[in-house]
This record gives structure tokens, sequence and C-alpha cells, in this order.
């Protein structure tokens, strides 16, 4: 290397020292496994690549450790005695292909989990081929036709207890939309479902090949809705487990059709018990649940190690794929009971979501002979290897190499790029694609297998990009790289497209195409053939599964109480992680990003994680959205398979209701994902069998559709001592459906107005039961006695009021009763206020157990009503046949929750009731946040209220600031007065800058979509435009600091710096730069460049990401954007893992435009010197700041807004975009 490229790699690894004369570093190191090159490597290395430095193969990170001792992750690192040159060297040669003479031996030794039918089948391919199969056939063959894969027990014949059903699973789901299709469009037939949705505007680049400026046009949309697990990886190796788990149930929906947009998403946790422990090592008080069964030598990682991990996993991906995770659940679970042990020791993660297309795209089309097969994605690796069949048998049973084999590798911001490819081609007006399949199990056999599977076609190895130059021909065809999605192109669009995917630094290879002969064959270079079957061999014609079971009643214990206990009761409860303040998830995943969110987790002014709905806009007007929730009862489930099954679907949709739907339930399909421990023991196929027709009965009854679901029925972990441990059998309901208005969802937090009411509605039409409830859990047992729906018609019409009573505006606030009942439902609706208490009288609601009353998790909600409308809600629920009880009211002056029934009264500390319910949350944010700021958080969440002041002249009003959002309908050239232009700059990686395009839009500006390739390769100068803004993200996924690569990208290419210098030249500029943009400027130093010593921006002192919506105060400043707003309060978000601001002049020597409105985290979140949010230049037009100001500027993009100013149009933000567009016109 010449001395120049040095000084370049001293720069990027942060100043660094060339070790010139060190053959050899002593001591212990922690790495990652010499054959594994890590997404960080492949980051690491492009980067190195856009400075214009060739011949870097890889880049990995080593940390030294005191001995090699030390800890470690053996599924994904390895201890190293010193580093030398050989740390890459693997010695390892490719395969050959082998022809497979003995199909019994290599299927154990592969674990390939086929069966003997399936054996006998491969038997017959050989003998019409002639010979025998290949390696490559047949492991290709177990994949695609592994239960993970093909569901063969949902297609295949029960028998139960002699009698053969008349339905299939598979036949049992169908039939809901059979009877239902309600807005179907697409069910079955794709990787996702999709239902007709509104007319919506697309806002986008006019032409996606170069720089170009973005244009409204309106579409005819459809909605999707998926979700899928990912246990068996995720109970391996957690991290990439969930974080792949997410990226492939994303790629499913960006795969719908001929290419769809995933816009939110969602995560499930099902563990063992994670037995928690204080600061000290000890037990905390009241959680003797967890002794229920003895301490496992766990196969892989501990529950507590799983549930960080796994957390992180999918909360990364979605960080830095640019997806937000708006709504979840957690369950952890175990039992011992009749001889029998479950528990969740084969974990459930389950990844699920929504996002929307263009009706137009929504089937795919047929292809031709002669369509070209393209992949779009990340390099070859030995990855994921035989995950599909692995998956399908019990965890443990094959050998830790072959399972390490499964082990998958999560590289979000490849699958960005990939996803701004797919993104522009469904914008364009003609999208190319004429079909599309996402990469996942069985790698490049399966995706581009079934993209060819009408016509068959032809791979050329060749083509395939090779990250590891030591893979077999098996291990090319079948690895599970993430990251990747298979097209089919016609010839004469390849160019066009081409140009794109080099636009976005999306990896294109065309590896093929069809043929039209019905045959599918994988080419090497040298002409052989390594796979060559006929489509209709791969397939298989296997015979039919048949699962003979027999019925067994199983009775658990009910549980015994005392009415003299109800506290410890409560305190118990609120400790199960199930019921506990999840806020050690919220605050680690973006819950903002695209700009589109309009209801996530957190609430009120305490910003608590309260809301079980989550809700998406489906273009920047603010109306039309798309509304998702879950539901899942397990522990109800074991006890009574088809109870679990409806409760699981009645808390999905008593979690939605709190949207308005645009036609009610009418609006609404499920997503139904089946995980079961088949073939475990007696019994366990009948249930499933009978939890499914319950579902089916249940939804065909109340005419919801289940277009979509997923089964993973090999839930049992077995353990080298012979322990067998089942985990319970469960149903995770995703609903999802068309909002008429995303701003009149009803939140969860009571209104503290004692000029209100509270009702209960029961939509069960059941006794109350404990059963299955967290009541019984928190006390070691289950019960028999569950709650149901008895009546589905009944629960509809409480439904539908429900929904009609949002219409009208009556509801002011409303939460559903689920895991910790009535009790906890109340709790939850007081936690997020910092006054004000609940005054509850249960007399209204029928019965006399006051523990069945607080605790009964019967489907059912409580809502809140103004004085004004209760006669109104009375004759309604009335006129409807609806049950209410009216059950109390607020009591603003007192911090309690009193409740009384007949002679029986008690009351509750709020606060006190609040740190019980947060303390389980601040356990497990010790294991995350590091430099005690979990501690930090625990202290100060509550003592944090996020405060509003406003100008005393805003109006809220568009009018005020001379806006139209429709003026793309009427607009026309204005050659005396021409329109100021911005333009958004990204990088690869970036995930932020459609929400801030479309701020500058609505402010005023043509916008202009730049991509880092434009200014590089010359196609863009920024002559024409007067404001640039770096969006935010994660720029090549944070490698080597944030926004390091970045900044070398303009550094060390000529074009992009000159374009760069010219534009900091002129004195009719502003600048702009927004979290990663902000890390950019402050790394190029375009703030403060007269500064002896430079700023920096640094990890959060908590070292992890921080989410967050909170406040900022705007000081006394000379910004040309942020000046007219000094002395004001507002709400925004923050989203990022490095943002300490570093400053080390003088506090009176940085222009200060923001800053976080307390100084203790978590208000300030990563502990910025001077609680700086936000800097500027000494002239004020050149702006840097990590919050999102572009992801609030609407009321309904904010997680708390004044209620008193719930109709405004637009907050103070928008101001600041106006401000800089005026300033533009002034100089133009």
């Amino acid at each position: 290397m010449s001395d120049a490229e040095i000084n370049e790699l001293c720069w990027l690894y942060g100043d660094a020292t060339y070790l010139q004369n060190e053959e050899t570093l002593q001591g212990y190191y922690v790495g990652p496994r010499r054959e594994m090159i890590t997404p960080w490597s492949t980051n690491a290395v492009e980067i190195t690549q856009n400075m214009s430095l060739d011949g870097i193969l890889r880049i990995e990170e080593y940390f030294p450790v005191s001995s090699k001792e030390a800890d470690y992750d053996p599924m994904l690192q390895r201890m190293y005695d010193g580093l030398d040159q050989t740390i890459f060297t693997v010695n390892h040669e490719p395969e050959p292909i082998k022809r497979v003479e003995d199909l019994e031996k290599f299927n154990e030794e592969e674990g390939l989990a086929l069966s003997p039918e399936e054996m006998e089948y491969l038997h017959k391919i050989e003998k019409q081929n002639g010979r025998p199969l290949t390696d490559s056939e047949i492991f290709g063959f177990a994949q695609i036709n592994s239960e993970h894969c093909r569901h063969k027990i949902f297609g295949g014949e029960f028998v139960i207890d002699g009698k053969v059903m008349e339905s299939s699973l598979f036949s049992l789901i169908k039939k809901t939309t059979k009877e239902n299709p309600g807005k179907i469009l697409s069910a079955y037939k794709d990787n996702v479902a999709f239902a007709q949705g509104p007319e919506v505007e697309q806002f986008a680049p006019a032409n996606q090949s170069t720089s170009d400026f973005f244009r409204v046009k309106p579409i005819e949309s459809v909605i999707s809705l998926k979700a899928e697990t990912h246990n068996f990886p995720t109970t391996v190796e957690p991290f990439n487990g969930a974080a792949t788990g997410t990226g492939g149930e994303i790629r499913d929906r960006m795969g719908g059709g001929v290419g769809s947009w995933p816009i939110a998403g969602t995560a499930v946790y099902m563990t063992a018990y994670p037995r928690l422990t204080e600061d000290d090592g000890t037990t905390p008080v009241l959680r003797d649940w967890e002794d229920i069964l003895p301490i496992r030598q766990w196969l892989y990682q501990t529950p507590e190690q799983i549930l960080i991990k796994a957390s992180n996993g999918a909360s990364d991906f979605g960080n830095k794929f640019g997806q937000p995770l708006i709504t979840g659940s957690l369950l952890t679970f175990e039992h011992q009971e009749n001889g029998e042990k479950y528990a969740y020791d084969k974990v459930i993660m389950l990844a699920g979501g929504v996002g929307y297309g263009t009706k137009r795209d929504c089937l795919k089309g047929e292809p031709q002979a002669g369509n070209k097969v393209v992949v779009v994605g990340g390099d070859n690796y030995r990855i994921g290897l035989g995950g599909g069949s692995v998956s399908s048998v019990d965890t443990g049973r094959y050998s830790n190499g072959i399972e390490l084999n499964a082990i998958q590798r999560a590289n979000p911001e490849m699958q960005k790029r990939a996803y701004n490819l797919v993104r522009a081609l469904v914008e364009e007006d003609n999208n190319p694609v004429v079909s599309i399949h996402d990469h996942g199990s069985a790698g490049h056999l399966n995706c581009l297998s079934e993209l060819v599977e009408e016509c068959g076609g032809k791979i050329d190895m060749s083509q395939l990009p090779i990250g590891d130059k030591t893979l077999s021909a098996k291990e090319i065809i079948a690895n599970e790289s993430q990251e990747r999605m298979g097209l089919l192109i016609d010839e004469k669009h390849l160019d066009h497209v081409k140009k794109i995917a080099e636009r976005e630094r999306a990896p294109m290879y065309v590896v093929g195409e069809t043929t039209g002969d019905a045959h599918f064959s994988f080419v090497q270079g040298d002409g052989v053939k390594p796979f060559d079957l006929d489509v209709a061999q791969m397939f298989g014609h296997s015979p039919k599964t048949i699962m003979k079971d027999e019925t067994v009643e199983r009775k658990y214990e009910n549980v015994s109480y005392s009415i003299n206990k109800v506290e410890e009761y409560l305190q118990r409860v609120l400790q199960l992680e199930a019921v506990a303040c999840k806020d050690w998830l919220t605050n680690k995943v973006d819950r903002s990003v695209t700009g589109k969110v309009a209801r996530q987790q957190c609430q009120g002014e305490i910003q608590l994680p309260l809301s079980d709905c989550g809700v998406v806009a489906l273009d920047y007007r603010g109306h039309k959205g798309i509304a998702t929730a879950l539901g899942h009862a397990p522990q109800a489930g074991l006890a009574s398979p088809e109870a679990g099954s409806v409760l699981s679907v009645a808390e999905s949709l008593t979690n939605i209701v709190w949207a308005p739907l645009a036609d009610g339930m009418d609006s609404l399909s499920l997503s139904a994902n089946w995980m079961w421990p088949c073939r475990s023991q007696k019994g366990e196929d009948a249930r499933l069998y009978s939890a499914v027709k319950a579902l089916s009965d249940f939804c065909c009854a109340i005419g919801v559709n289940v277009p979509t679901g997923k089964d993973s029925l090999s839930l049992t972990q077995q353990y080298p001592n012979g322990d067998k441990i089942i985990s319970p059998g469960t149903v995770i309901v995703t609903s999802g459906g068309e909002v008429s208005d995303v701003r009149q969802v009803v939140s969860p937090v009571l209104v503290n107005d004692k000029n209100t009411r509270l009702y209960h509605i029961d939509f069960s039409f059941d006794e109350q039961r404990l059963g299955g409830s967290a009541f019984a859990q928190s006390l070691g047992k289950i019960g028999s006695d569950v709650p149901t729906v008895k009546e589905p018609q009944y629960f509809c019409d409480c439904f539908d009021a429900v929904q009609e009573m949002i219409r009208r505006g009556w509801i002011l606030a409303g939460h559903d009763i689920s895991a910790g009942g009535l009790i906890t439902t109340l709790l939850e609706m007081t936690f997020a206020n910092a006054e004000g208490g609940l005054h509850i009288n249960l007399h209204d609601i029928k019965g006399d157990d006051v523990i069945k009353k607080l605790f009964a998790e019967n489907p059912g909600v409580v809502i809140q009503v103004a004085d004004e409308h209760k006669e109104e809600v009375k004759e309604f629920l009335t006129e409807n046949c609806i049950g209410f009880a009216r059950i109390g009211t607020p009591s603003p002056d007192k911090r309690t929750l009193s409740i009384a029934d007949g002679d029986w009264k008690t009351e509750f500390d709020i606060d006190a009731m609040r740190e019980t319910w947060y303390k389980t949350s601040y356990l497990l944010d010790c294991k995350q946040s590091m430099n005690g700021m979990a501690k930090k958080r625990c202290q100060n969440y509550k003592k944090q209220p996020i405060e509003m002041k406003f100008n005393a002249d805003f109006t809220g009003t568009l009018q005020q600031y001379g806006l139209d959002a429709d003026r793309w309908k009427t607009s026309t050239p204005n050659t005396q007065h021409p329109t100021p232009k911005a333009a958004i700059i990204r990088e690869k990686g970036t995930n932020g800058e459609r929400e801030m395009a479309y701020a500058l839009y609505l402010a005023g500006f043509e916008v202009k979509d730049v991509m880092m390739t434009d200014l590089i390769t010359g196609r863009e100068t920024l002559e024409e435009v007067n404001m640039i803004v770096f969006c935010g993200g994660f720029s090549n996924s944070d490698v080597l600091g944030s926004a390091k690569g970045w900044a070398g990208a303009f550094l060390y290419n000529p074009k992009a710096k000159q374009a760069l210098d010219r534009f900091y030249a002129r004195e009719d500029t502003l600048s702009l730069g927004i979290c990663n943009g902000c890390q950019l400027m402050v790394e190029l130093n375009l703030i403060n460049p007269e500064h002896k010593h430079r700023a920096h921006l640094c990890h959060n002192t908590s070292k992890k990401f921080e989410s967050s919506f909170l406040n900022l105060t705007i000081p006394q400043n000379n910004s040309v954007m942020f000046g007219s707003l000094s002395g004001n309060k507002l709400g925004i978000w923050v989203a990022h893992g490095e943002g300490r601001f570093y400053l080390p002049e003088a506090e009176d020597k940085y222009n200060i435009i923001a800053k976080y409105n307390y100084a203790e985290y978590p208000g300030n979140p990563n502990g910025s010197d001077y609680n700086v949010a936000g800097i500027c230049s000494a002239d004020g037009r050149h702006l840097a700041m990590m919050p999102h100001l572009e992801r609030a500027i609407f009321p309904w993009q904010q997680a708390y807004y004044p209620r008193e100013r719930r109709q405004d149009e637009v907050t103070p933000w928008i101001e600041a975009f106006v401000n800089a567009r005026k300033w533009v016109e002034s100089k133009l």
C-alpha cells in the first residue's frame, strides 16, 4: 500500500497508528470466527472501496481480553491467542460435487429430516433419471420440502381417536376467507396477503435512475399483512436469529405481488423465565413462580440472554433498515403438572408487520421463456445451511456443528439497498418486474426455483456473487445468506434496472433465464450441473402426511386465593414479564422512522409503553392509515385449546378496536401463526386440530378472514440428560386493517377530568374465570376454568359499538382487558399521568367474587366518556343491547386507585404500583444499558413529563404559513418567482429521507433526491439548489463510527468534494443535518471550522441505541431556521446510538439552537455536553441536530401533544422549514 493509502486508512480508523513492524499482536483477543465474514466487515470493506481504496477484501474487529477464560459467544466468536497475518486464513478447499449412493446415511449425517416416504420418493427420482442424485439435489430437496417450507402437517390428514377429520388444517384456515372474503385481493398464493386499500398520495422522485425532484401522484393502494416466526435460529443464536427473522418478514412484504412497500413492524418474544436478580445478586421478592421448574443446563443461551439479544437483534435490524417497530408482546412461562414439563426453552420469536403497495402490482405476472433471472443483494457465505430442515425437528437433536451451520447473518443495510431498488421500480409508472421472491430458507434454490416454477429455468453459477471462495456447489446453491431478492425482468428493461441498482449501490447480478422446458438447473462455469432436475421432481409428490393421535383430557389445578391478599397478588402480577412495563424493549427501537407512525407503544406525558394498537399513515396527509395489533393466550390454551384460540383472536381485536377502522370489523384481516410441539406427546396433535378448528369457527362466526400465517410445529427442546421440555401450543394472531382517520385513534391514557365517567364493557358473555390468567401464573397455577367468548355475534356487536362511539367522538380514553385483568387495565390508564387517580366501584359488575372481578381476563374494554355524552352513551349501548357497567370516575386531586365492592374497600398508591410494574423492566434494562443508565432511567422517568410551550401567535394551521398541501394538483411553473429548491442527500443506509423531503415540500420547496453516487459520478453538482439536507439513518451501518464512511465518500472522491466545497462557498445557501446527517456535518467540520478544538459526536452514555419522544427547549439564537422559535418548548423524536455531543470549547463559543429540557438521563438521552441537541454555524445558516423535527411536523406524528390543540393541522416545527424557504426566497 502507498503512504497515501495508509494515511487514508489511519484517518478512517479514527487517527489510528500504523503498526508497520508488528508481525504479531500478543495477548488474548475475542473476534469473529475466521470462517465467518461478518456484516461489519462487508460494510467496512465497502467504505474503503467508496474511498477509492482498492484491493482490501476483509476487515474485522478484535477485542483484547485479560485471559482465555473471558466470556464470549461461541456461536459467533472465538478466542485468539495473539493476532498475526493468518487470522483470515481458512484452510479449506471447496468440496467436490458428490454423487450420493447411500441416501439414508446422507440424510442423518446432514440433518435433513427427510421422512421414509420422502426417501422412497427420492429413490424413484434416481431411477427416473438413471443416476444417483447429487448432494446439492438431495440437500436442496430437503430444504424446499421441509416442514418449515412446505407445511406438510397443515396440509396433511388428521386421524383423531380413530376418526378421519373432514378438513385439513389448511382447509380450515382457508374456509375463513372463502366465507368472508372481505377486501382480500391475494391470499395463500404469495408470501404476503393483500387487501383493498384507499386512494393515497405517492410521494417519490420522478426519475430514480438519476437525481430528480419529488412529485406527488394518486395511487390506488393495497394493504399487506404478514407475520413469521424464527424460533430455531433465535434459540441457537438470538441476535442474528431475531434480526434475520425480522429481515425475512420485511422481505416477504417487499416481495408481495411484483413488489410492495413494508412500513411498520411488530415483534413477539416468548421464553422460559429469565430468573432476574437485583443489583446484589438476590432474587426480587414475590417471584417464586420462577421456581416451578429447576434451572436447566441451557443448550445455547439462557432465557435472560435470549430476551436481551433477540430483542436487540430485531430492534437493530429495524433501526438500520428503517422500519419502525410499533407494537409487540412478551411472555415468559414455565409449568410442571401431571408429570409434564412446559416452558419456552425452544423460544418463540415472531416478526410481523404491515405494508402497502399499488393495486396494479399486487399479483405476480406470468413468466415467459427468456425472462432474465436477477439476484439483488449480498454475497454467498457459509450461512444458514440447512436452517429449513433443522428448524423442522426438535432443537438439540443434531450435533452442535449442524445447528451452528444453520446460524444466520444479518446485514440490514444491504437489505435497505435492495429495498431501495424494489421501491423505485414499484413507484414507476410502468413497473418492469414480472415476478419477485425473497431469499430465505434454502437460499437461491428455493427463491429462484419459485420464480421459474411455472416454466423452468437455467442458472449460471459463475454469475452468482461469492463472498467465500471455499464454498462448495451445494453451499452456493442452498446457503441462506440474507438480504437478497430474486426478480424476473424482461431483457428490454435490464439496462434501466441496472442504472437504478448502481445508483442505489444495490449489488445486482443477472444469473440466468427462464427456459420454458419445465426443467431447473444450476450450471457451473465448466458446464457441470450440480443440480439438474425437472421442476415437478423438485417440489415432490411424496405421500400426504398422516397425523394420528388421541384426545387426552388434561386437568390443571385451579388457583386458590384470599381476599385479604389483594395487594400481594397485584404486586406479583405486575412483575410478570407479560404484564410488567416494556420500556426496556421500546427504549432501544426506532418508533418514528418513516414519519408515518401515528400510534406506537409509548403514551402520555411520561411516555410509558401502554398502547397495544399500532397505527401508521399511508401518506403524509395524515388521514388514511393501517392499524395492527396482536393477541395470544397459550396458558388458557393448555387447559382448553379451543378457548386459547378464541381468546387469541379476541385479544387481538380488543387491542385494535381503538383505531377507527374504515369499515369496522369488515376492514380486518388476520394472520394466524401456529407454534406447536407436534408429535411430542400423546394428545398434542389432537389439541392442535381442535385449536385450529376453533379459530376457524370463531373467525367464520364473526366474519373475519385469515388470509395469511405460518406454522412452526417442532416446539420441543431435548437435553443431553434425556429431559424433554415442551413449549406450550401457541397461536399468535396479528390483526390488520384500514384506518379511516389516524388522527382519531383513542389513547389508553386517562384524561384527568372529574367530569368524566368510566364504563366497563364485557365482550365475552361469559362468567369471570381465572384459568389461564396472569393471576394464576403468578401463583404457579394454570387452572382448568378458563374464559372464552360465548356468543360470537355479541362480541361483534360490542366491537361495532366501540367503533361507532369512536367515530362519534364520545370516547376520551380506552384500554382493553387482558394480561393482569381489570385492575391492571385501570392502573395502566393512570401510569402515564404525573397527577390524578381513580375512584372505582365494582358493584355494577356481575358476580360476588372480588378477585375474579379484578384479575379475570375475560375479553372486554374500559372506556372513559365525558359527562356531556354519558346519557348518549348509555342510550346508545342500551339500544344496541350492549351490557355495560359504570365503574368509576377520575379523582384529579388524589394519586390513588380506590376500589370498592359492597362492603369491601381498598386503596392503592398509584406511584408505588407503577414502581412495582416498572421493576422488571429496570432489571432487564440493567443488562443492556451501560454506565448505570438503567438506574438513572428508573429514578428519573417519572420526574420528566413532557412540557409544551408555543409562540403566542401560533395557530396550528397551514394557512398561517401560506402553505397548500395540494399544490401539486394545480401548480404551474412561475418563471418570474421560481420556487426555492432544496436537495436531500443520502448515502447507503440512510433511511429518513422521505419524511425530510416531505417536510421541505410542504414548506414550499421543490425537493431533489440526491444519492451520493450522483455526486461521486458528477451527475449532480448542487448548483441549482440553495438548501441541502443530510438525512438520518445508519450510513454504512455506523461501521467505523457514525458517518465516518459517509464523510470518506465526500473527502476522497474529487467530484463529490468539489460539489460540497462549492456549495458551502456560496452565500445564498443553507444546510441542515439530522441524526446521521448531523454526525456527518460534525465529522466534516462544517459547523465551526474556526474552532481550534473540534466537536465530536460520541456513543450515547448508555452505549445503546436510544429511542424516545422527549422535550426540547429552543434558547435565544440567530439561526435562520430556529430563530423565530426561541423560547418554545416542543416535543420531538430521538433515535440514535451515537448522539452525545462532545464540545471542548466553552458553552458560549457555540451557537446552540436546541437543548434537551432535562439535564439528567433519559431526558438528556445521550449525555451531551451542555444538554445540547443541536448547534448552528455562527452566521445561522448551517445547522446540525440529532433529534428528528421532520418526524414531528404533524400532531398525529407526535407521541404526546396538548389535548386542547388536537385540531392543529401542523406543529410549530413546520415553522423552521418555512423560515428556511423564506430566507432562500429572499436570496433569489
